[in-house]
């Protein structure tokens, strides 16, 4: 982002400074998502969650993501209205270890960070994204079905509904989640051109990540 793009948000009074500097500012827990700019589309500002990573909120700035063979699990507490999204790779590590690349540690991290900031598990619903046949030769079993079938369990075993998805076939996906409303919208990239999201998937594979101490509809834009 230009400063100039920066400085046009409004100023909070009582800070004396811009939500994004505000964001910016925050002490991020390992894990969390930490790339915030302002979306010139949405005109909001946006925070972009990164394979490993997951990020809640109780205002409607713009949690976003792109995927391949990954997945997004998006949660809202429709009463408390506080969202957040995470973003992993394969649904269990080798080991058990606690990575939010993996999906079992992923969800777990999610729901923990959503019930610390007042959200209810009862009350959870989730939107689902992701899981497209996007890598080739990365495993003999499609590594985008594994992920599908893990975290739609998951939610049935945690019993929390899926209101909403978008998930499997040959897309590359861009979603976006708005967690004071729980609005999700989510556009189907070319599968023709995944390189970009397959190679931020393989990076992500491959990087050590430290160890973490609006109703239903889904939009296509």
């Amino acid at each position: 982002m230009t400063a100039t793009a920066t400085l046009s948000r409004p100023v909070n009074e009582r800070h004396g400074m811009t939500r994004l500097e505000m964001l910016k500012a925050r002490n991020h827990r390992p894990g969390e998502a930490s790339f915030y700019f302002y979306d010139a589309h949405f005109k909001t500002e946006a925070v972009k969650v990164l394979p490993g990573e997951h990020f809640v909120y109780d205002e409607d700035v713009l949690i976003m993501t792109t995927l391949g063979s990954c997945i997004a699990a998006c949660l809202w507490d429709r009463y408390a209205h506080i969202g957040g999204m995470n973003h992993f790779m394969l649904p269990d590590a080798a080991g058990g270890a606690d990575s939010g690349r993996y999906g079992s540690y992923a969800m777990e991290l999610l729901i923990n960070e959503m019930l610390k900031r007042g959200a209810s598990r009862s009350t959870l619903e989730a939107k689902v994204f992701g899981g497209g046949a996007v890598i080739h030769g990365m495993n003999t079993i499609n590594v985008g079905e594994r992920n599908t079938a893990f975290v739609m369990d998951y939610l049935k075993t945690e019993r929390i509904p899926v209101v909403s998805k978008d998930v499997m076939e040959i897309y590359p996906r861009k979603v976006c989640f708005f967690p004071a409303s729980g609005k999700a919208m989510v556009k189907r990239l070319a599968p023709t051109n995944p390189d970009a999201i397959v190679a931020q998937e393989r990076a992500a594979a491959s990087k050590v990540v430290p160890q973490a101490t609006g109703g239903g509809s889904v939009e296509l834009f």
